[in-house]
Formats: structure tokens, C-alpha cells, sequence
């Protein structure tokens, strides 16, 4: 049975509630008219009009029908709409949020691997933290964003592939902490935490500290850094610690990095995406970001988050043939 055409039909009707008067609207006859309702009411095994009175009515179940039908067309002329700008090589521009700390090869890498990939989309990459992605995603601003997990007010987002990047501790070299060639949480104790302001990202600040608690790390203070420059150089000069992917540390002589024994903090990331009306180029997006982080450091990996793991995933979409490698989202 051709869905599509019949429901089409049957919004008609629904919206007339007269087939005659339906009929003459589609150009049509109104027995042809009438038996298509009739096919669609037999495939689904339900009677969508009330004929018995003097005047069609909808039952229950064709009032529900009308409302997904118009939903289910309005999503098959967005994808229309989709395939014409593709067949023009016109993909249109994704706009995506990254974390301001995200190191410039990082950048550089996601931004060549989607242009390989897509050279008809347009990227308007925009430096926003996790709490402000997730609003401008609610409010239609982005189509797209790489964020720091746990996510929270995040439940109408969908979850892409996700990518853990292992932080260890950030000392200044003349500590006799350097010396180790690994540290304990415990092992900081009494020493001051620098941390990016909590607004940046709650659930992550939130569960950075939980993590130190659980290991009998319980700062003294927490200072509030933004930059990460601007941190290391709080740690150079003796005034903490922070926790960092060894990267940032890397550029101060008088900073060492070493990790922390049982890599008890893995900073996760992930795309999300609204999960209606999304971007087409979303979900690949997602998928290429994953990789790029995961091929950073050897120590990343392309894992599922624990606390993630009961949130929606991509499901497969129409365009997925055009935007994805395979028959569906990537998942990790």
C-alpha cells in the first residue's frame, strides 16, 4: 500500500468531512476516494470516520491519525527539501558549538575530517561551554553541540558517539609530588583545586568533585579558572593543583603532569542534538567528532559514559544513506 499517498487522502477528508467535497478538491472521483480510506482503515485495523450519523465524523483513532499524518508529510517535505539542497550541492550550514578549552589541532582536524567528508556543508563553529550549548540548542541557535558529560536538562537531546580523554594531575615541577610516576587522589591532599567556573559545566564540575571525595581528596579550596593558560600558570607558581589531558601542562617548564593511579577521572564528550526537527548533518557530525578525539591520544577510546547509557540514541533517519557511511547513525 502507498502510506504516503493514502494518508495524504485521508487528511483531506479528515479536514473536509465530506468526501464529496474532498473528492472535488483532489481532482478526483469520490468511490476511488472512498476505497483508498477503505485500504488505509483495513491495514491499520481501525475505523478512522463515524459514518453512522448524518455528517462524517473522526473517531478517536482518526483524530490521532490526523495529528501523526500531518507530522509524518511535514517531515517528508523537510526531506525533500534535504535531497533538492543535496542534489544541488547545496548542504546548507551546521551550526555547532564547541567547549572553549578545545585545543586548536582538535579544531583543525574536526573541521578538515567534515570537509572531506562534506565539502557542500558550511560549519559555523561558535566557542560556547556545555550549560550555554544546551540552552541555545533548546532555543534553536545551534543545530548542534560537542559538550562535556553528564549533561543536565538535556532529556529532549539525542546522544552521539562519545569519547573519553583520561585527565591526570597538573603540579608545579618543584613539588615532591612531581617526583611520582603516578598519583593518588589522596596524594593531594591539603593543596588547593583550580577548576573552570562551575556554570561552564555543572554535571562535569559536580562529578570532578564527587570523584576527588571518593578518593580522599577534599580540597581546601577551589579557585576558578577559566583559560587554561591562565590556570597553568596559577599552577606553575606554586598556588595548586588541576586536573588537565597532559596537553596544556606540556607548554610550562615549570609544570609536570603525571597521572593519576586508576585513571579515576575520564572527561567524556559527545555531540548532541535536538531530538526534533534535528540537522541532517548532525549525526555524522557526531560521529566524525568522536573520532577526531579519540585519535588524539592513545589513552581515548570510543566508549559509552556510564551515565549516558539510558539516554536516546541516534535512531536512523531517511538521510542517512547520503550522510552517514553506513545504513544508520554511528553508534560507539
Amino acid at each position: 500500500m502507498d502510506l504516503i499517498r493514502h494518508l495524504r487522502l485521508f487528511i483531506v477528508v479528515a479536514e473536509e468531512l465530506h468526501f464529496s467535497r474532498a473528492a472535488d478538491l483532489l481532482g478526483m472521483a469520490q468511490p476511488p476516494l472512498s476505497q483508498s480510506i477503505r485500504r488505509l482503515e483495513r491495514e491499520l485495523g481501525l475505523e478512522l470516520f463515524d459514518r453512522s450519523a448524518r455528517q462524517v465524523r473522526l473517531t478517536a483513532a482518526g483524530a490521532l491519525l490526523l495529528e501523526e499524518a500531518r507530522a509524518l508529510l511535514g517531515r517528508e517535505e523537510r526531506l525533500r527539501t534535504v535531497m533538492a539542497r543535496v542534489r544541488d550541492g547545496e548542504l546548507g550550514t551546521l551550526r555547532a558549538g564547541v567547549p572553549p578549552q578545545t585545543p586548536a589541532r582538535t579544531l583543525h582536524a574536526l573541521l578538515s575530517a567534515c570537509a572531506e567528508e562534506f565539502p557542500g556543508l558550511r560549519i559555523d563553529l561558535q566557542e560556547v561551554d556545555t550549560a550555554e550549548q544546551v540552552r541555545l540548542l533548546a532555543a534553536a541557535r545551534l543545530d548542534v553541540g560537542l559538550v562535556h558529560h553528564p549533561v543536565a536538562d538535556a532529556d529532549d537531546l539525542v546522544v552521539g558517539p562519545s569519547a573519553g580523554v583520561e585527565l591526570g594531575v597538573v603540579l608545579p615541577r618543584s613539588s615532591p609530588l612531581a617526583r611520582l610516576s603516578e598519583v593518588t587522589l589522596a596524594d593531594l591532599t591539603g593543596h588547593e583545586l583550580f577548576l573552570f567556573p562551575r556554570a561552564a559545566a555543572p554535571g562535569w564540575y559536580d562529578r570532578i568533585l564527587d570523584i576527588c571525595r571518593e578518593g580522599g581528596f577534599t580540597p581546601p579550596a577551589v579557585r576558578h579558572a577559566r583559560n587554561p593558560e591562565f590556570l597553568l600558570g596559577l599552577v606553575a607558581s606554586g598556588r595548586g593543583v588541576a586536573f588537565d589531558d597532559g596537553r596544556v601542562a606540556g607548554k610550562e617548564p615549570r609544570a609536570a603532569w603525571r597521572p593519576l593511579a586508576g585513571r579515576p577521572l575520564m572527561l567524556w564528550m559527545s555531540a548532541v542534538w535536538p531530538a526534533h526537527s534535528g540537522h541532517p548533518a548532525a549525526a555524522p557530525f557526531a560521529r566524525i567528532a568522536a573520532e577526531v578525539i579519540a585519535r588524539e591520544d592513545p589513552p581515548n577510546r570510543l566508549l559509552t559514559p556510564p551515565e549516558e547509557a539510558g539516554r536516546p540514541r541516534p535512531r536512523p533517519r531517511p538521510w542517512s544513506v547520503v550522510f552517514e557511511r553506513g545504513a544508520g547513525p554511528a553508534t560507539p
